[in-house]
C-alpha cells in the first residue's frame, strides 16, 4: 500500500478514535446529569448537561433536518477531499480529519436524539456550554485556516505534489 493510502487509514482511522471518545464522554455526562456542575479545574472548567437543538451558542434552535442534511453533505465532501488528496499537506488533511470527527459525534447525536449533548462550561467567563466533539471541530477549522492561509496555495504554485 502506498504512502499516500496509509496515511488516510490513520486519518480515518485518527477521526473514528475521535469519535468514539466524543461518544463516550456524552455517554458518561448524560449518566451524571444530576451530579452536575462538577468542577473539571476549579474557577476555571465544569461539567454541566446541556441538550442543545441549535448550532454552536444554539443558533438556529429546533433546526434538526437542516443541520442533519448540512453536516452529511460536510463529512462526504470532507471523505471525498480526503480520499481525492485535496489538501496539499499533511496540516490540512488532519485538519480534516478533526473537523470529520466532531461532524460525526454532533450528527450521531442529532440523529438519535434530536439534539447534541453539551458538558464543558468555563467558569470565569460567560460562554456557550460545548462538548469533545465541537473542540475537535474548533480546533480542526483553526488548522484548516492556517493550512488555506500558509500553505496551499504555496504548495499549489510550486507544484508540489499531493501528500
Amino acid at each position: 500500500m502506498c504512502r499516500s493510502r496509509v496515511i488516510l487509514v490513520l486519518q480515518l482511522l485518527a477521526a473514528t478514535a475521535m469519535f468514539a471518545v466524543d461518544r463516550f464522554v456524552k455517554i458518561w455526562a448524560a449518566a451524571n446529569k444530576d451530579d452536575a456542575p462538577l468542577p473539571l479545574i476549579p474557577g476555571l472548567v465544569s461539567t454541566v448537561y446541556a441538550e442543545n437543538t441549535g448550532a454552536a451558542f444554539s443558533f438556529f434552535e429546533d433546526g434538526r433536518i437542516f443541520f442533519l442534511i448540512v453536516t452529511a453533505a460536510a463529512m462526504c465532501a470532507i471523505v471525498w477531499a480526503l480520499v481525492a488528496r485535496w489538501p496539499r499537506h499533511q496540516l490540512g488533511a488532519w485538519a480534516m480529519a478533526l473537523i470529520l470527527s466532531g461532524a460525526m459525534g454532533n450528527f450521531i447525536d442529532r440523529l438519535l436524539q434530536g439534539y447534541v449533548v453539551d458538558m464543558f462550561r468555563f467558569d470565569f467567563i460567560k460562554f456557550a456550554i460545548f462538548n469533545v466533539a465541537d473542540i475537535f471541530i474548533t480546533i480542526g477549522g483553526i488548522l484548516f485556516c492556517i493550512y488555506l492561509l500558509f500553505m496551499h496555495e504555496k504548495n499549489k504554485k510550486r507544484g508540489k505534489g499531493r501528500l
